[in-house]
C-alpha cells in the first residue's frame, strides 16, 4: 500500500513540473486514480497540492470525469452500417471494457494484498531485527556498566593498595629509625658499661689503695707503739715526749682512717648510681625491643594486607577482561529490511 510520503513527494515533483494550477490538479486526479487506486475528491486534492482557491480542485476535478467518460466511451463511425447496430457495437465494446476494467481492478487488487503482505512480513522482521537490535544495545550497556563497576573497583583497589604501599614505606622508614635508635642505644650502653667497667676498676683501685694505705699505717702506728713503748724503758726522761707522739699518732691514725671510710663510702655511693643507671638503659633496651616487635608485627600485617588486595585487583582485572571478551563476542545487531515497493499497473484507456 503505498504511503502519504511517496503521494506527496510525487505531488511535489508535478509542482516543480507544472506551474498552471488547473493542469497540476488534473494531473494529480490521474496519479491518485490511475496509480494509487484512490478517488479524488476536491478536499482530498486541495490538501494535497493547496494551490489556488477552493473552487480550483472542484473544476479541475469536474473536468477530470468528463474527459474520462469522454475517453472511455467507444464510437464506431463507418458508412454502411445502421444506427441501431453502430449503438449495439458499441455498448458491446464498452461492456468489454467495463469487463477488463473490473478484471484488471481484481488482479490489481490481489496484487496489492500480496504486496501488503510482503509488507507486513517486512515490517515483522524489522521490528524482530529492531528488538534484537534493543537486546544487543542494553546487553552491552550492561557489559559496559560493569566494565565500569569494575574499572571503579580496580581504581579504589588500586588507591587503598597506593595507600597501603605509602603506610608500609613509613612504617619501613619508622622500622629503619627505630633499628638505627636501638644500635644508637646499644652502642650508648656497651659504652655506657665500658665507662662503668673503667669507673669500677678505679674505684676497686682506689679502694685497694685505701686499704694498703690503711695497713700501712696501722703497722707504721704499731711499730711506732713499740718503738715508743722501747724506748719509754730506756729513757723515762723523754716518757711524756713518746706517749704525746704516741697520742699524736693516733690521732693521725684515726684521722686517716676516718678519710678512708668516707672515701670507701664516696666509691660504694657511686657504685649504687652506676647500678641505677646501668638499670635504666636496661628497662629502655627493653621498651625499645618490644617497640621493634610490635613494628615488625605492623608491617607483616600491612604486608598481608597488601597481598589481599593485590589479589583483589588480580581477580578485577580478569573480570574485565572476561566481560570485554565476551562483549566482543555477541553478535552484530542485524541489518534493517526495507519495505517492498509495490509494483503500479497502468491501465490503457479506449479512445
Amino acid at each position: 500500500m503505498p504511503t502519504e510520503a511517496q503521494i506527496h513527494a510525487e505531488i511535489e515533483a508535478l509542482r516543480q513540473q507544472i506551474s498552471e494550477t488547473q493542469e497540476l490538479y488534473r494531473e494529480v486526479c490521474a496519479v491518485l486514480f490511475f496509480r494509487y487506486g484512490i478517488t479524488p475528491t476536491a478536499n482530498k486534492l486541495y490538501q494535497y497540492v493547496r494551490k489556488g482557491s477552493m473552487s480550483a480542485p472542484a473544476e479541475a476535478l469536474a473536468k477530470f470525469w468528463e474527459d474520462l467518460r469522454e475517453k472511455s466511451r467507444v464510437r464506431i463511425e463507418h458508412p454502411d452500417l445502421p444506427d441501431s447496430l453502430k449503438s449495439a457495437a458499441g455498448e458491446l465494446v464498452a461492456a468489454l471494457w467495463t469487463q477488463a476494467q473490473g478484471a484488471a481492478q481484481e488482479g490489481l487488487a490481489v496484487f496489492r494484498s500480496e504486496a501488503q503482505a510482503a509488507v507486513l512480513e517486512s515490517q515483522t522482521a524489522q521490528a524482530s531485527a529492531e528488538n534484537e537490535r534493543t537486546t544487543a544495545l542494553l546487553a552491552r550497556e550492561q557489559a559496559q556498566q560493569a566494565i565500569q563497576v569494575a574499572t571503579e573497583r580496580a581504581l579504589a583497589l588500586e588507591c587503598e593498595l597506593a595507600v597501603e604501599q605509602a603506610g608500609k614505606a613509613a612504617l619501613a622508614t619508622q622500622l629503619e629509625a627505630a633499628v638505627r635508635q636501638q644500635a644508637a642505644l646499644e652502642a650508648a650502653l656497651a659504652d655506657a658499661r665500658r665507662d662503668f667497667a673503667a669507673e669500677l676498676e678505679k674505684l676497686r683501685q682506689a679502694l685497694q689503695r685505701s686499704e694498703e694505705r690503711c695497713e700501712a699505717a696501722e703497722k707504721r702506728a704499731l711499730l711506732e707503739i713499740d718503738r715508743e713503748r722501747t724506748a719509754a724503758a730506756r729513757a723515762q726522761k723523754e716518757l711524756e715526749k713518746v706517749r704525746q707522739q704516741q697520742q699524736d699518732a693516733e690521732d693521725r691514725h684515726r684521722t686517716e682512717v676516718a678519710q678512708l671510710q668516707a672515701d670507701l663510702g664516696g666509691a660504694r655511693q657511686k657504685i649504687g648510681v652506676a647500678e641505677g643507671m646501668l638499670q635504666e638503659m636496661r628497662t629502655r633496651y627493653q621498651q625499645q625491643a618490644e617497640e621493634m616487635q610490635s613494628l615488625r608485627t605492623i608491617a607483616a600485617e600491612s604486608e598481608t594486607r597488601k597481598s589481599l588486595l593485590e589479589r583483589d585487583l588480580t581477580a578485577c582485572r580478569e573480570k574485565i577482561a572476561e566481560l570485554d571478551k565476551e562483549l566482543q563476542q555477541r553478535p552484530a545487531p542485524a541489518p534493517e529490511k526495507s519495505a517492498t515497493k509495490p509494483r503500479t499497473r497502468t491501465r490503457k484507456t479506449v479512445a
